[in-house]
């Protein structure tokens, strides 16, 4: 048997070679998951994006992936995992974020945005299966929780992310369909997210990088 392994080489000396052999090779995979997150931080091109993520801290840490508005629940999750989390664990710190994607991305206007442009039918978000021209899940009312809705959350200090690839796509087909220039359109749609809410490169890529700095997944289904 090589000697490394045998019962004679003392602890230290073992676990050291380990510790240089692997940064010899740059062995990032070896760390853990937060640490590797920390490794990569330093060749991000958007340094602001890379803090919007380091907000992920606290020892329990949930990202819901929502490409689809689903009656709002990715705005009610949230709120029920960041309560019952707290309430079990007290004083341990939990810390939700929720990536709009998709046919999520109408969650995250403002009534401004709903009012002017086709959203309700774009993202088929039709409560009682009528259109409407205010956001419904800005703001939800009805149910013995406090603090439900995207922009109840944001207050709170949930973390929201928006894909900048749905809000190309679907600000060009509204453009397109009311002969307005997709590029003004698009700066408006921006401009008409609830505040707080951060424009990520894309929702997958969003959701992959909170896993990255230690964030477990939920479908918000």
């Amino acid at each position: 048997m090589h000697e490394e392994f045998t019962s004679g080489t003392p602890r230290r000396g073992f676990l050291g070679r380990i510790a240089a052999a692997a940064v010899g090779l740059g062995a990032v995979g070896l760390m853990p998951v937060p640490a590797r997150a920390a490794a990569a931080t330093s060749n991000a091109a958007d340094p602001k994006l890379e803090a919007w993520f380091g907000k992920l801290t606290g020892k329990h840490r949930t990202v819901f992936d929502a490409p689809d508005a689903n009656n709002g629940m990715p705005a009610i999750w949230p709120r029920v995992y960041l309560n019952s989390t707290d309430a079990t664990y007290p004083g341990e710190h939990a810390v939700a974020m929720i990536v709009l994607r998709h046919a999520g991305l109408g969650m995250a206007f403002q009534d401004s945005i709903w009012a002017k442009y086709p959203i309700s039918e774009m993202f088929n978000i039709k409560p009682d299966g009528k259109t409407v021209t205010a956001n419904p899940y800005g703001t939800i009312t009805g149910l013995p929780i406090p603090g439900l809705g995207i922009a109840e959350l944001l207050k709170s200090g949930v973390l929201v992310g928006a894909c900048d690839v749905a809000l190309t796509i679907y600000s060009s087909g509204a453009a397109g369909k009311m002969g307005m220039d997709p590029a003004a359109v698009k700066k408006e749609w921006i401009a008409g997210l609830f505040a707080g809410i951060h424009v990520v490169p894309s929702g997958v890529m969003a959701v992959a990088r909170a896993q990255e700095f230690g964030a477990n997944y939920i479908f918000a289904g």
